[in-house]
């Protein structure tokens, strides 16, 4: 990347370099070197908002800076973003490719370091290494049953929801949206002991970068490292165990790496997806109408998610292994390239019309696609439906509890995270999560009368006739035959009187 060689005024219309200044008097953002636009600092506080500036500016692949004013590329178009990551003879994830990183131009504490650093797993490795690790984390994820798994995601919703459902109001992502994921994913990988509120706070701590983020994250790999070791010993039918036994080989470094790799990233897009879902369906009129109309199911709704709102708005990144063209810009060798399922998602091209629903459509960019789509995306939307549904069936009569203009997100290149969802609903009582069915006496039936017959009032007491609650002794009834059966049901009481005065001969 050179932003020292500007296209010349005057040039051809063509593929143009990464120097290429906006339009003159471009409004609402700080530009950087160059005239590019800077996606952190003041004016990249709306980054969706930026992101289609620079779409009108630059068409579908537009050039950018990240923090101390690094270039990189920014590919907006969904059909760009496909070849990008569907053709690794030209774009790999290997960073040490990166230009930057090789003039020595990246600080070792630079903000983004822990996306940029490469490191010995399949997200990062290429050719016969990433066929060899990526084998084993697939064929590892082959081995999840996924009835199983969905059975544990409903248990521990039940849990979640058990320890709210008597107050009447919930945060909905501190309460429910960042636990269910770790429960569902230390239950796959083998080490349900570890879930609890600590292991969680240790996760959500690691990813936000704070003071504390590197003391989370050296509780997260520990118990991560705990867990190789006596799988190493000891093998069980999990992922761990089958990650370990795998033909390739891995070493215990590699093992845990790829463990945590399958950790913050399942965890971290699957928060993000669940609050997503929830919040459509607590705002979204037309979305809560659909899903209880049966025009939709919460299958789709997570899908619809997907498009709208992908856990992951962007992904450092992809690096151009030669000179090519992308989206009518000239990628050079050594340039690097931002993947944005965001962006990618809403390119008018393939979505002229935001407000139509997706329903069916998984061509998304949400997981990525080519060789380093997320092989364990089935679990993460798994955990979106199932848990999704056992929430709305505890709490059908769930609702926001503050104006939806309220509701705050932290923002960052890589994703959107919504802060707190909060909501009121009726106390409800805990369930039992380990109930099981049982054949228990059917409860009385509710009386139903004809469907021709309108209600009327209870007539007054007869003189006359006999009660019908105390008939007269009736004589040893013969073997009622076909042709004898009454017309009508006997717990219907006019028929009751037809058949009694058809007995006596009447």
């Amino acid at each position: 990347m050179t932003p020292e060689h500007p296209t010349p005024t005057g040039a051809p219309t063509g593929p143009s370099d990464l120097a290429l200044d906006p339009p003159t008097g471009c409004p609402a953002h700080v530009r950087g070197p160059g005239g590019l636009a800077r996606l952190y600092g003041p004016g990249a506080e709306d980054l969706n908002e930026l992101y289609e500036r620079l779409r009108e500016e630059h068409g579908p692949v537009a050039p950018v800076l990240i923090h101390d004013d690094l270039p990189m590329w920014m590919v907006l178009g969904h059909a760009e973003n496909l070849r990008m990551t569907r053709t690794p003879s030209q774009f790999t994830k290997d960073s040490r490719t990166w230009s930057q990183l090789g003039d020595g131009r990246v600080r070792p504490d630079h903000p983004l370091m822990p996306h940029i650093a490469w490191q010995p797993i399949c997200a990062h490795a290429e050719g016969d290494e990433h066929k060899r690790l990526r084998g084993a984390v697939t064929a590892a994820l082959a081995t999840i049953d996924d009835r199983s798994v969905r059975r544990h995601i409903n248990r521990s919703s039940q849990r979640l929801v058990n320890r709210f459902c008597e107050k009447g109001g919930a945060d909905l992502v501190g309460d429910f949206a960042e636990h269910l994921p770790m429960a569902v994913m230390c239950h796959v990988l083998g080490m349900p002991d570890e879930y609890n509120d600590t292991m969680v706070h240790a996760a959500r701590d690691a990813l936000k970068g704070t003071e504390t983020a590197v003391a989370s994250h050296e509780y997260v790999v520990g118990a991560l490292a705990r867990l190789t070791a006596r799988r190493r010993a000891e093998p069980e039918d999990d992922f761990t165990s089958h990650l370990v036994g795998h033909p390739a080989g891995l070493t215990d470094d590699e093992i845990r790496e790829h463990l945590r790799l399958v950790l913050f990233a399942a965890y971290e897009a699957t928060v993000n997806l669940l609050s997503n879902v929830l919040r459509m369906v607590l705002t979204d009129p037309r979305f809560l109408a659909q899903l209880n109309g049966g025009q939709m199911t919460v299958a789709e709704a997570v899908e619809q998610s997907l498009w709208d709102e992908p856990p992951f708005s962007t992904i450092f990144g992809y690096f151009a292994k030669q000179d090519t063209e992308l989206g009518g810009q000239r990628i050079r060798r050594g340039d690097g390239l931002f993947f944005a399922p965001a962006p990618g998602n809403v390119d008018p091209r393939v979505r002229p019309d935001l407000s139509a629903h997706m329903q069916g459509n998984r061509s998304h960019l949400a997981f990525g696609s080519g060789p380093h789509e997320c092989p364990g995306q089935d679990i993460g939307r798994a955990i979106a439906d199932v848990g999704v549904d056992a929430l709305l069936m505890r709490l059908p009569d769930i609702q926001l509890d503050c104006d939806e203009d309220e509701l705050r997100w932290t923002t960052s290149i890589a994703s959107r995270h919504l802060v707190e969802l909060p909501v009121r609903f009726e106390p409800k009582p805990q369930q039992d999560v380990k109930h099981k069915p049982s054949h228990a006496p059917v409860p009385p039936q509710r009386t139903m009368r004809p469907v021709s017959t309108p209600p009327q009032a209870a007539p007054a007491p007869d003189p006359v006739a006999e009660p019908a609650a105390a008939p007269r002794p009736a004589p040893p009834a013969p073997p009622v035959t076909a042709a004898a059966q009454p017309a009508a049901p006997a717990h219907r009481p006019n028929a009751w009187r037809r058949f009694l005065a058809w007995w006596r001969g009447c």
